[in-house]
């Protein structure tokens, strides 16, 4: 809206991405402490409190009846921003809007059936699999009807570029900006059905992902910041002809606006982390961890780096393996043996170490760093390659 400014009056400053980007994250920021307060007050009155695992760690006991869904608070400080000073006909932008605002719908009914309906499980498995399944395949319908083609420069000439598969995915440590001459390519063209599938497993995996890591007061806010960061870099690269020829990425006409949204978020958590930092005095839910994990995921597919997305987001890698290790390996001595055992005191693997004995906030800290250094080496990929 704001950058309609810029067409009538001229205010040339507007037209650049990365101050509408600024301004959209300064925006986040202020929504976040302004509705902030209300919101946890609002919640604190309707006494939507987290409600704590009897079998979780001993010192969570204490987080009995903080409030959660604050997830609310992260989706208008990203949404409302993103609106006021994106370019509104940017497909890009509209995509990742819709993909973020359905997915924490869906947390948000799960929240409210677990916490006012006291319904323990919350919404049902199969439904909230459903959820992300439509998700993904709205999002990959729109990247092959709706989306620009990835663009590939002819004998390193940016003047000179080549369409390719709108299926195209790139391969990290590999440049994907050109074809080489022995066919060898920094990009992976798939079949229309591979390419449903993968989007769907991205989506799922991402916003499932960054939910298991929401254990800790605020872990999943601050890590989903870092990734965020990231990905907002290669948007912006990707979306301009020299920096893509550069770095030896693949050029995504107008994608470089995604940088707007990907600042909106991470000024939208870093406010929330004002109050989701430890002693949290509010938990995102669901409405917060789908809706961040699908922006995430949505991300990741858009700019096609759903490979890359591995290691920006290994902190989630690691988290989900240890859950899917700890159920695996508690069947298989189950089994063999008459009695399940545990490979780790306690999954996700965050609980472990609280397990071990190191502090919550400690923890926390230690994996946000290893999150900045995994985000700053996915970077380092593309003058590796």
């Amino acid at each position: 809206m704001i950058y309609l400014i810029h067409t009538y009056f001229d205010i040339n400053i507007l037209q650049y991405v990365t101050f509408r980007a600024a301004g959209a994250a300064i925006t986040a920021l202020l929504i976040s402490f302004l509705l902030g307060p209300k919101i946890i007050r609002t919640l604190q009155i309707h006494q939507i409190g987290e409600m704590i695992r009897k079998n979780g760690p001993h010192t969570h006991y204490l987080k009995e009846g903080t409030p959660t869904m604050g997830g609310i608070i992260i989706i208008l400080s990203i949404i409302l921003p993103t609106i006021l000073w994106s370019r509104l006909d940017n497909m890009y932008t509209w995509v990742i809007i819709s993909s973020t605002l359905f997915m924490g719908f869906i947390g948000f009914v799960d929240d409210y059936l677990k916490i006012v309906k006291k319904i323990s499980k919350g919404l049902i498995a199969r439904y909230k699999l459903i959820a992300q399944v439509l998700t993904g395949i709205f999002v990959a319908f729109m990247v092959l009807n709706f989306i620009d083609s990835p663009k590939i420069f002819i004998d390193h000439n940016k003047d000179y570029v080549q369409e390719i598969s709108d299926t195209s995915i790139s391969i990290p440590f590999m440049a994907s900006n050109y074809k080489s001459e022995n066919n060898i390519n920094g990009f992976l063209e798939l079949p229309k059905w591979m390419y449903l599938i993968l989007v769907i497993v991205v989506i799922t995996a991402t916003s499932n992902a960054v939910n298991l890591t929401d254990g800790l007061d605020g872990l999943a806010t601050g890590l989903s910041a870092i990734s965020i960061l990231a990905m907002g870099a290669i948007a912006y690269a990707s979306g301009r002809v020299d920096f893509s020829d550069y770095l030896n990425i693949l050029y995504l006409k107008g994608s470089d606006e995604l940088l707007v949204f990907s600042f909106a978020a991470i000024g939208a958590c870093l406010g929330f982390l004002w109050y989701n930092s430890y002693p949290a005095s509010v938990f995102m839910g669901d409405t917060g961890s789908l809706a961040l994990g699908t922006i995430l995921g949505t991300l990741a597919i858009l700019l096609r780096k759903e490979i890359l997305l591995i290691i920006i987001g290994g902190i989630f890698v690691m988290e989900s393996l240890s859950v899917i290790i700890q159920v695996l390996y508690f069947r298989y001595t189950k089994n063999k043996f008459g009695e399940g055992k545990r490979f780790f005191m306690m999954a996700p693997i965050h609980h472990h170490f609280e397990q071990k004995g190191l502090k919550e906030s400690k923890i926390v800290i230690r994996f946000w760093i290893i999150g900045i250094l995994l985000a700053l080496f996915s970077l380092s990929t593309f003058k590796l390659q």
